[in-house]
């Protein structure tokens, strides 16, 4: 639940009642973006995103637990100086605001969410929005209230290439299999080839280090226990965190580009790895493969099979800016003909053509295809796989790692 110091109080002056910072209605305003965060996230894709972007956004608040972050952050940011704050109600309700991004700890997302909602603001919360359904149904109630809606950062799902697969796959008569993969190597090496050297600050209390805690632990206890029936142990919590991290954007784009599966046949949940999930659609199984990899490759697609066409999708790390999505279309031709195309339609990144989405809703009044009702999908996906390995979790000590 939110904090009273949390609440806030509604303000009238929503994203709908001011004009931006150039007194511009229509597609060519600019927005006025706080962002709540100034981690990895802010500082290696968000913050150089938006100053590329500054004909639709203008950084004009932070705000962070880190006064060196706040510091470093604030920065990186052309022209005058975005204020600062360690309070997000202070932020939610500045008039100096337009729209809020959420990109700190995940356990504070639904909290500052409401916070934004409740001062009538759009809200850009990055993955995962929430890890259990009680989260979910308190943004859906506050967006219920509110002028304002929540944008879910699931950036893959933007992708040009991507969205044409969509469409690829929606024009198939039948489909035979599909194969979901994101195998990556460390995080670091990618981050630390981006170009935008961040920073990592620990200059916060003991008091915020336990808070932060604390709400973790409801939030496993709520989603493990109460809700999925799964035993809290470090391992289950480990894989939750998992699934809501690296695997909400893999089930999320898998969710638009197939529907959402109708059971999952079995899992084996061996993370920290690489594991695997079967699901079942309708007449055809989809394979699940997840986890991270000591070699510094970054593998991740989607491919769907029909009789006579195999659509991809191939994504690469986002953290180093311009490398292509590309969508490959392998395909019958005739009796005994074989054709594959290789179709990258632009170089943008997913964070650029999220971010001009975002600006689109805004301007427009619209609900994004990545809403919270949406994502409550990906909790019911987190549910149903934890569920099918959960004797994993009911293992006595030192059967963890694989025997059952």
């Amino acid at each position: 639940m939110v904090s009273p110091a949390e609440q806030g109080q509604p303000n009238g002056a929503a994203v709908n009642g001011t004009n931006g910072v150039n007194g511009v209605k229509g597609p060519d305003r600019i927005l006025r973006v706080g962002i709540i965060g100034c981690g990895e996230i802010a500082q290696v894709a968000h913050i150089p995103t938006l100053n590329f972007l500054a004909h639709k956004f203008r950084i004009t608040y932070l705000c962070d637990i880190s006064a060196e972050a706040l510091a470093h952050c604030a920065g990186k940011v052309p022209g005058a100086a975005p204020k600062i704050t360690t309070d997000a109600a202070e932020l939610c309700a500045s008039p100096e605001v337009d729209v809020v991004l959420i990109c700190n700890a995940d356990a504070y997302h639904v909290a500052h969410g409401v916070l934004a909602l409740q001062h009538n603001k759009y809200c850009l919360i990055e993955k995962p929005v929430a890890l259990c359904f009680r989260d979910i149904d308190l943004l859906l109630e506050a967006e219920r209230q509110s002028q304002g809606r929540v944008f879910v950062g699931t950036m893959r799902r933007f992708a040009p290439a991507f969205t044409d697969a969509v469409r690829e796959v929606g024009g198939m008569s039948k489909i035979q299999y599909a194969r979901v993969r994101d195998i990556i190597g460390p995080n670091a090496v990618f981050v630390d080839q981006s170009g935008t050297f961040p920073h990592k600050f620990t200059d916060f209390s003991a008091a915020d280090s336990e808070d932060r805690a604390r709400r973790e632990a409801d939030i496993f206890e709520q989603a493990l226990r109460h809700e999925f029936d799964v035993p809290v142990t470090p391992q289950s919590q480990r894989m939750l965190r998992v699934l809501g991290g690296l695997g909400t954007h893999d089930l999320s784009a898998m969710r638009e580009i197939i529907g959402m599966p109708q059971s999952v046949a079995g899992a084996c949940l061996t993370f920290p790895g690489i594991f695997s999930v079967l699901f079942r659609y309708d007449g055809y199984p989809v394979s699940y493969e997840c986890g991270l990899s000591n070699v510094p490759v970054f593998d991740a697609h989607i491919e769907v099979y029909s009789p006579d066409k195999i659509v991809r999708v191939n994504y690469d790390t986002p953290y180093v800016k311009g490398l292509p999505v590309t969508m490959t279309i392998r395909e019958r031709v005739g009796n005994d003909g074989y054709q594959e195309r290789v179709v990258r339609k632009t170089y943008q990144d997913p964070y650029t053509v999220e971010l001009l989405d975002f600006h689109r809703c805004v301007v427009h009044r619209e609900s994004p295809k990545t809403s919270v009702a949406d994502a409550r999908n990906d909790v019911e996906l987190f549910r149903l796989i934890l569920k099918a390995d959960e004797a994993r979790y009911r293992a006595t000590p030192g059967q963890e790692n694989g025997s059952k």
